[in-house]
């Protein structure tokens, strides 16, 4: 989650805390499924009530677990494995879809069209990760995009944040954005692909 010109600096505030969890038996796979679990119940239940701002604030504390578990992993004996990367991005896509599910449902309960542009996010946002794994299995590499998922996460909770606070349009705004933004990446990724594969047409 943490943007590549921020990490050095991340990296050295949260090792030792990474550390200190990780003598006490704390494992990375225990503080994704936290995180995880956490943040989508936070997600579904919060928004469908309709506490933006509490919604924003809770899924934003669970997801930093993200930077933990990856940190235990590196700093622990065993080290990372493929199994922690594996779970690790499955419950990404957990989380992003139940923070865009609990919308849906926010947005369909108040009778908002919104709800349609809720969904087509929850495709988008499924999609673009698709092609990237698809471009690897043909040895593509498929990383390009205008909005990554620390982008797309990142707006959607400041969106859902602010509208929470009352600031209008904010929610419209910021939905509008995300699949903008997220239709751009697919098709850029789409057009790795395409290029990459053509010399072997």
């Amino acid at each position: 989650m943490v943007s590549s010109a921020f990490k050095p600096a991340v990296t050295r505030v949260i090792e030792p805390i990474a550390r200190a969890l990780s003598r006490i038996g704390v494992t990375p796979d225990a503080v994704t499924l936290f995180g995880t679990i956490g943040a989508s119940a936070s997600a579904l239940f919060l928004l469908y009530r309709g506490e933006l701002f509490w919604a924003a604030l809770a899924v934003s504390a669970f997801a930093l677990s993200d930077l933990f578990d990856g940190a235990i992993a590196r700093v622990s004996e065993r080290g990372a494995s493929q199994w922690g990367g594996f779970l690790d991005s499955t419950c990404d896509r957990i989380t992003d879809a139940s923070i865009l599910a609990g919308l849906t449902l926010y947005f369909v309960k108040d009778e908002d069209p919104l709800a349609q542009l809720a969904i087509a996010s929850i495709v988008i946002g499924n999609l673009i990760p698709y092609i990237r794994a698809k471009a690897e299995s043909y040895g593509i590499a498929c990383t390009v995009g205008i909005a990554e998922r620390t982008e797309r996460l990142g707006l959607t909770l400041t969106a859902i944040g602010l509208a929470g606070l009352g600031v209008p349009y904010a929610l419209a705004i910021g939905m509008w954005v995300l699949v903008v933004l997220g239709l751009i990446t697919v098709g850029q990724r789409i057009w790795v692909v395409r290029k990459g594969l053509r010399p072997n047409e």
